[in-house]
């Protein structure tokens, strides 16, 4: 067995917060405690809400944590040509197809059917259009977004910290979308080529995202690619028990950088994720020695710095 190789794929939208540096710290400590290499992916298929400067701020947050990596870092706005191959390969197997829906629309389903729950599995409503329908549409203007046929099976993975999970793709997730209306890939597709081409056998990442995987196993499949092992990490959480994020302005790595110091940020990051008994300074390469997954907590926490 070679050496594991984990990434940091941060999506830049934003300036780095609690919970996207928590993520990393472990991402690196798994790679690195294995004594694999570490690769960064900068996330940023959504151009108008991903400027550059966002991107390069997260590169120096890495650096200031001491969080560091193996290669030049890649770009998702720049790998298009990958992602239309990838759609080319399905298309080819009768797996593709135009959906005219607009937001509105399928908004107006998700109302109807489950106003406080989950959305619905799209219904397919385009998935038998005709050639003649699909004119039709186009000559009114619709631009169409590029859905892929889901399959009737279960896809079913272990995860190294949340245990088994499954879900029955046309069940439980439907025709998901590869390609917007607007022309920006999704992160389903992207993740599955990039991971793939990058060498990626170790994804760590948030536990939200875990409900995701079973289309990104199938996705691997179709398209010829291994499976990467996945840790699904917990959370952090603000006091109102709300997930921290980039649009509700919670607190920043910038911002904690001018009244702490990385060593205090990673012993707080530490102490949360179980890997310390009690928060102290500490660096990232000091985690290494008695880094465990066992010790990592499978549940969220709440964050107060």
């Amino acid at each position: 067995m070679g050496a594991v190789t984990g990434r940091l794929a941060p999506s830049p939208s934003g300036e780095m917060h609690l919970g996207n540096a928590f993520a990393a710290l472990l991402a690196w400590l798994g790679a690195r405690s294995a004594g694999g290499r570490v690769l960064l992916r900068l996330e940023d298929l959504d151009r108008p809400r991903c400027p550059a400067r966002y991107a390069y701020g997260v590169m120096e947050d890495f650096t200031w944590l001491g969080l560091d990596w193996d290669n030049e870092p890649v770009w998702q706005s720049q790998r298009s040509a990958r992602y239309d191959s990838a759609v080319a390969a399905l298309a080819e197997r009768g797996l593709v197809y135009p959906c005219y829906c607009s937001r509105r629309e399928l908004h107006a389903v998700t109302e109807a059917s489950a106003p406080h729950g989950p959305a619905p599995v799209y219904s397919g409503r385009c998935r038998g259009l005709t050639p003649a329908q699909r004119l039709e549409r186009e000559a009114q203007g619709r631009r169409p977004a590029l859905r892929v046929r889901a399959p009737g099976e279960v896809y079913a993975l272990s995860d190294g910290l949340q245990g088994p999970y499954a879900a029955h793709l046309a069940r439980e997730v439907g025709d998901f979308i590869l390609r917007r209306s607007d022309g920006l890939y999704a992160y389903q597709l992207a993740v599955v080529v990039d991971d793939g081409e990058m060498g990626v056998d170790q994804v760590i990442r948030g536990r939200d995202l875990l409900p995701s995987t079973p289309q990104q196993l199938w996705l691997q499949e179709v398209l010829g690619l291994p499976h990467p092992a996945y840790y699904h990490v917990p959370l952090l959480l603000a006091a109102d028990g709300r997930r921290l994020s980039k649009r509700e302005g919670d607190l920043s790595l910038r911002a904690l950088s001018r009244t702490h110091t990385p060593e205090e940020v990673v012993g707080r990051l530490a102490f949360w994720a179980g890997l310390l008994e009690e928060p102290r300074p500490i660096s990232p390469r000091a985690l290494l020695p008695a880094f465990s997954w066992g010790k990592v907590r499978r549940e969220d926490v709440t964050a107060a710095f």
